[in-house]
């Protein structure tokens, strides 16, 4: 591929109000995420001890295992639907929809039931305080409330953005996070519920965001005629494609998880400081990844329908467009946690170990971005093409073959050897998944008539 034709690609009009149609609204509602992250540090960050933060750090790793480990439901989705929005298939996109809310309820309904044993095991490497793991129990256990609620988001926004249209997830997110937020300060700070304030504020939140969800959901419907078969839609065994491309997105999801939770396992060998420094800097990372992902989110919907309407050229363009302002995004980031990363940390906690412990850390994280961003944008790319089987096996290579070696051979020594491990493992699920696309796009099979990972059947046999 010739410079010029790159070139020519960047400066696409219709490719840049493309992208930017779907990434502004995006990454406008993705930041509304992480700042949420942040009130929740902030608040429980000026309590008078480090493990309320530490708790609230340990109880969202373990409810964020779960959710991300759910991930597939809007991951998986976006990508079908994408294609079936290419297509014009209105029956496809509802019976999606359908199937994959009812998938929702039934993962919320185990998870519940199972609580107790996951939560021990949860705990179990986690060697902190015991008012350190008393309050992380107290934080998991309120959050439990909302699953059914999150994950039925996760389906919505996964749809929302398969078809095209940035502005509903954006709607929906920020009702989700502004509810949170106020309630964060409401029930922390002005009731005094401590942590499990700031659980019951994210639990409101969840239900807000569902019921706007719905409400947004009928006019896009109508848009697309098609009728909803509910037998097909309860027949989870008829969606075997979506299954699978789902179940490979749940072990490469897994795979993502047991990385973070090492670091918190790993951390909590370092004292309860250092659990609620790295949690801090980690509130940097959100912020990152989720202003990254509104680009990653374009490539999906918008590449996801150039591969169902087969439009090479037109996948080209939307891959460079969303390559290179991802890039300069990063590098903003970079900057903006450089110059002013000691002050965010300030403004998070007043707990005078935990700001000096986390500026101490800090250059591991300013630079992280630049690191991460390639793992983002290719994600977004194998998730249009629906691509998980590709997807799972990156990831696996990333963490069984490169991550877990280095956190053993480094285990126990210290803090920064377990920062430097993180970003050899984000190096390497980029390197992995940018290999593999390259491979592909050369030997032209990026985009041929059985592009996905599980075919596109989802009727009920």
């Amino acid at each position: 591929m010739r410079l010029t034709d790159l070139a020519a690609d960047w400066r696409s009009p219709i490719t840049q109000r493309q992208v930017w149609a779907l990434a502004v609204p995006m990454i406008l509602s993705n930041i509304s995420v992480p700042l949420v992250g942040l009130v929740d540090t902030a608040v429980i960050g000026h309590m008078d001890a480090a493990y309320h933060l530490g708790g609230v750090a340990v109880g969202t790793t373990l409810i964020t295992f779960v959710l991300w480990a759910a991930g597939f439901l809007r991951m998986g989705t976006t990508g079908f639907v994408a294609q079936a929005w290419g297509r014009g298939d209105g029956d496809a996109l509802r019976l999606l929809l359908a199937q994959l809310l009812w998938l929702a309820v039934l993962l919320a309904l185990a998870v519940w039931l199972l609580r107790e044993p996951l939560l021990a095991a949860g705990l179990h490497f986690i060697d902190a305080s015991p008012e350190l793991i008393g309050e992380a129990r107290r934080y998991v256990d309120v959050r439990l409330l909302s699953l059914p609620a999150a994950l039925a988001n996760f389906v919505l926004i996964g749809w929302f953005i398969g078809a095209g249209v940035g502005r509903a997830p954006m709607m929906l997110l920020l009702a989700v996070n502004l509810t949170n937020l106020v309630l964060d300060i409401v029930l922390v700070v002005g009731l005094d519920w401590g942590v499990a304030g700031a659980a019951w504020a994210t639990v409101a939140g969840d239900y807000c965001g569902l019921l706007l969800g719905f409400w947004l959901l009928r006019p896009l419907l109508a848009k697309v005629p098609g009728r909803l078969d509910w037998r097909a839609a309860l027949c989870l065994r008829g969606a075997m494609p979506l299954m699978q491309v789902n179940r490979d997105i749940l072990i490469r999801t897994l795979a993502l998880e047991s990385v973070f939770y090492l670091m918190v396992a790993q951390g909590s060998e370092y004292g309860d400081a250092v659990i609620a420094a790295n949690a801090v800097l980690l509130n940097f990372l959100l912020v990152t990844s989720h202003g990254l992902d509104g680009l990653a989110h374009a490539v999906e919907g918008l590449g996801g329908s150039a591969i169902g309407a087969r439009d090479r050229q037109r996948l080209r363009r939307v891959l460079v467009v969303a390559t290179g302002w991802s890039l300069i995004l990063s590098l903003a980031f970079v900057l903006a946690f450089t110059l002013f990363g000691e002050q965010i940390v300030n403004g998070l906690t007043d707990i005078e170990s935990v700001r000096s412990t986390a500026q101490h850390y800090l250059p591991w994280m300013a630079w992280l971005p630049l690191v991460a961003v390639w793992g983002y944008l290719l994600d977004g790319l194998f998730i249009g093409a629906t691509r998980a089987r590709a997807m799972r096996n990156a990831m696996l290579i990333s963490v069984g073959l490169v991550y877990v070696p280095t956190a053993w051979l480094f285990w126990g020594a210290g803090n920064h050897a377990l920062w430097f491990g993180f970003h050899v493992f984000m190096l390497a699920r980029g390197l992995t998944l940018g290999s593999w696309f390259v491979w592909l796009w050369q030997h032209d099979r990026w985009i041929t008539d059985d592009q996905s990972d599980a075919g596109t059947s989802h009727q009920c046999r």
